[in-house]
């Protein structure tokens, strides 16, 4: 299934993006970020008769915005952004799409408004310590997920040059292949991968590595995909082009992947999203 992410429509519920969206033809929506709306879930109820949610990280937003992050040593977020999982995973249940993909950790926690941008220099997390945490977090989860019948899908981390020169180093988890194929094997079936193409570009810039090698190795667990380009310096959710580096390493035959293109109008994402369509018919093809 083909999505298109509402996390470039910060302005409004999901729900209400959802639908207006709808009146030009899309009916498939990845659910992320958006305005909180004590309604939100009886709309997408409603909406799910004729539209496909899938849930994504930092959805359903809560009315009090905090740090999102299972690799947190800070108890109050470790806890916060543990129980918003598990309802995350209710509502993915309920909304009949029982996927539910999120962010690897940091190893700080950055303030809400730096969440996207450049953070500020602070200590950084023993990385050992919170991995540990993080494995811990996801292995707990796990369990949830399975006793619901619910699938964990994680992101891979973004990693900008500005903020690895300003922390001397990487502060985030997954952002490399080695530590992707690491957290997998230390996890149960019930959890793979979701690739955020965009994210790997930067990162694979920034740390030198080649991004075709990163899918290789982790190809065995790669279930989803998130669709967005930039020039490979910072993610910035631009438009995905025939020409797209990633489009000839792209598994076939998924049931998720995601346009993550923010600053375009409808007509626009329509557009995208058709060429997203076709690729994935390309790539089914030649994989028959």
């Amino acid at each position: 299934m083909i999505y298109l992410s509402t996390g470039g429509f910060s302005d409004q519920p999901a729900w209400m993006t959802s639908e207006q969206l709808a009146k030009i033809g899309l009916n498939c929506f990845e659910l992320s970020g958006g305005q909180p709306d004590e309604g939100q879930f009886q709309q997408l109820n409603r909406l799910k008769k004729t539209l496909n949610f899938q849930l994504h990280n930092y959805f359903p937003p809560p009315s009090e915005p905090f740090i999102f992050n299972l690799a947190s040593l800070d108890p109050l977020i470790s806890s916060r952004s543990f129980e918003h999982v598990l309802t995350s995973m209710q509502w993915a249940l309920e909304l009949d799409r029982p996927t539910y993909s999120f962010h690897a950790g940091f190893l700080l926690d950055p303030q809400v408004k730096e969440l996207g941008k450049n953070i500020s220099n602070r200590t950084l997390f023993d990385r050992e310590k919170a991995l540990d945490n993080f494995l811990e977090k996801i292995n707990r989860l796990s369990e949830h997920a399975h006793s619901l019948g619910v699938a964990l899908l994680i992101e891979n981390n973004v990693l900008s040059a500005k903020n690895y020169h300003n922390f001397s180093g990487n502060p985030f988890l997954m952002a490399t292949a080695e530590e992707s194929a690491y957290i997998m094997r230390e996890t149960p079936n019930n959890v793979n991968l979701l690739v955020d193409v965009a994210h790997l570009k930067v990162s694979a810039q920034t740390l030198n590595f080649d991004p075709v090698a990163f899918l290789n190795i982790c190809d065995d667990w790669i279930k989803a995909y998130h669709l967005s380009d930039n020039d490979g310096t910072r993610d910035s959710n631009d438009p995905i082009t025939n020409e797209s580096w990633f489009w000839p390493h792209m598994k076939s035959g998924l049931d998720y992947y995601s346009l993550e293109v923010y600053n375009a109008s409808p007509s626009q994402l329509f557009q995208q999203l058709q060429l997203v369509k076709n690729k994935v018919d390309k790539t089914n093809e030649n994989y028959r």
